[in-house]
């Protein structure tokens, strides 16, 4: 991204080659990037509003598969909740139905069941949370990135960025553009 960036600043790249570079890397920022190549000379509002309707889609499908983790550590505490409510009601069946009071072992099966299903839900939702955490600070990480790059993609390409005293700054392709 920097080498890129740099490349355009001095006038190394062309939009074409520009395009071509951020097809050829299917990254998040190379999505984007594209978006707003495919804006190159036009007012930097443009220039924005691609960075910004592209950065939605790309943010939307890197946020996709982390809401799986998310669910999974919500629910997987709740279904052993419901675990451990089953297996008290099955203890207090047990006292119910029979003479359990004397008999520790049909209480121990109930109380048994309530914990493991506790256990088993807390084992599965802790390092999914862990994950979730793990993956939107680097999902909200990145997004700060592209658009601080995109910020000074538009800076190089819009139209209200050229000036005549600037050497080396990229040209807009136009079709009154003369060969030398």
């Amino acid at each position: 991204v920097k080498r890129f960036l740099e490349q355009l600043r001095d006038g190394q790249i062309e939009r074409d080659e520009a395009l071509t570079l951020c097809e050829q890397n299917r990254s998040p920022v190379a999505e984007v990037f594209s978006a707003a190549v495919r804006k190159w000379g036009r007012p930097s509002v443009e220039v924005e509003q691609a960075i910004i309707d592209a950065g939605e889609r790309v943010t939307n499908d890197l946020r996709r598969y982390i809401r799986l983790f998310n669910g999974i550590s919500t629910i997987c505490p709740l279904l052993g909740l419901l675990g451990t409510v089953l297996g008290m009601i099955r203890a207090f069946n047990a006292i119910a139905t029979a003479d359990a009071m004397g008999r520790p072992e049909l209480l121990a099966s109930g109380i048994s069941q309530a914990l493991l299903t506790t256990a088993a839900g807390l084992t599965v939702a802790i390092p999914a949370l862990i994950a979730y955490l793990f993956f939107v600070s680097r999902v909200d990480r990145l997004i700060m990135d592209i658009d601080a790059a995109g910020q000074e993609l538009v800076g190089h390409i819009s139209s209200d960025s050229w000036r005549k005293d600037t050497p080396g700054g990229p040209k807009p392709k136009t079709k009154t553009t003369k060969a030398a």
